[in-house]
């Protein structure tokens, strides 16, 4: 609730379903808070559905759906595709150590554009429905706010979660 949001440093807005993410946004009275939170400065990690809901613009989504501008990136709903074109995939990420991290993409977005002031942290490559392919942005950073168009809890590395905590 609202109230719950004072004295909160970080806040993550995890994958799921945007427009359900939406709507809860705005039925629970968090649109605002949230908002405000971000402009504040305060630390955002969006993943997956939390990457949508924390773009500037997106496409293919309802016309009431929440984009809160809190990144200057585009992305595409579901643009990897249906659940059935979900995938594993090994990324070198800026500012994490080690060995690749492998991640899962679940219905997941793709970012189509990226704004000044942001830094692409990885990239993975997009297979086109029509042929051909293009590495796109996986991980984007700007100021406050950390995305990443895949679920990091779901293969059990922790270490992206460090480097928001980490980060800012």
């Amino acid at each position: 609730m609202p109230a719950e949001l004072k004295g909160v440093t970080h806040l993550v807005i995890p994958g799921g379903e945007s427009t359900a993410i939406s709507l809860l946004l705005r039925s629970s009275e968090l649109l605002k808070p949230v908002t405000d939170f971000a402009a504040g400065g305060g630390a955002l990690f969006g993943t997956c559905a939390g990457m949508i809901i924390l773009a500037s613009e997106i496409m293919d989504g309802r016309p009431d759906q929440v984009a809160l501008g809190a990144i200057d990136i585009t992305v595409r709903r579901n643009g990897f595709g249906r659940q059935v074109n979900s995938f594993e995939a090994d990324l070198r990420v800026d500012g994490v150590a080690g060995r690749p991290m492998t991640v899962a993409f679940i219905r997941a977005p793709v970012v189509t554009r990226v704004g000044p002031g942001v830094s692409v942290l990885a990239s993975v490559t997009y297979e086109f429905p029509t042929g051909g392919t293009q590495e796109v942005p996986a991980i984007c950073r700007s100021k406050n706010v950390l995305v990443s168009s895949f679920h990091p809890e779901v293969t059990g590395d922790d270490r992206l979660h460090k480097l928001f905590l980490e980060s800012f």
